[in-house]
């Protein structure tokens, strides 16, 4: 599998790219910002687009979506449940400084346990709401890998003080979702540096007396 991180925006929210380096069909998940670099990425590895998955309605990791699907095609994947912010954008721009970024509803609401497919790349999306009340997370059992948006960080969690969040449904989510995957799964947070289930569950503050 490929896969490539890119740090976009002024939130440096982590973009993943992963491709199948057989079918050369990729997964975009979180492009906030940034596209020219994400495309520059594509174009190295001769990928093709086929699905755009958004972890939350954030701008950070949503800005840049539709623009992407414009130039590629491909579907935009995220849970209606996110549409609230979705029309809050001029608001979540205010929160930056920055110009609103053209977001639309998404081509398809992912359910819970539903499989995002490109070539041979399978990942199962795993509901977790608490970050905000559509989050979701993106699983790759046999690359033993998880996006997981902003529901879980290296030592950290995702912040519930935003419209759409609550404390206790995401420390639900985190103890009854992510926490039962192997301890070897590597998680890639929303931002900042990767870390793993085992990791976390062993030495995350914010878990060890859930």
């Amino acid at each position: 599998m490929i896969h490539e991180i890119l740090a976009v925006g002024p939130l440096q929210c982590n973009c993943s790219i992963l491709g199948d380096e057989v079918s050369k069909e990729a997964i975009v998940v979180d492009p906030g910002s940034d596209i020219p670099r994400i495309l520059k990425v594509l174009e190295r590895h001769e990928l093709t687009v086929k699905r755009i998955v958004v972890t939350h309605a954030h701008i950070d990791h949503i800005a840049g979506a539709l623009e992407l699907k414009r130039l590629t095609g491909a579907p935009i994947l995220y849970n209606q449940l996110d549409l609230p912010l979705v029309a809050m954008m001029s608001v979540q721009a205010g929160w930056l400084g920055i110009a609103t970024p053209q977001v639309a509803e998404p081509d398809d609401s992912p359910k819970d346990g539903d499989v995002v497919a490109a070539g041979s790349l399978a990942g199962t999306v795993i509901l977790t709401p608490g970050h905000t009340e559509g989050s979701l997370c993106l699983y790759l059992p046999h690359e033993e890998l998880l996006i997981a948006g902003d529901t879980l960080f290296a030592g950290s969690v995702g912040r519930t003080d935003l419209p759409g969040g609550n404390t206790r449904r995401l420390l639900d989510s985190i103890r009854d979702r992510l926490l039962p995957l192997p301890d070897a799964t590597k998680v890639i947070p929303g931002h900042g540096e990767s870390t793993t289930i085992g990791r976390e569950r062993n030495s995350n503050p914010f878990l060890q007396h859930l």
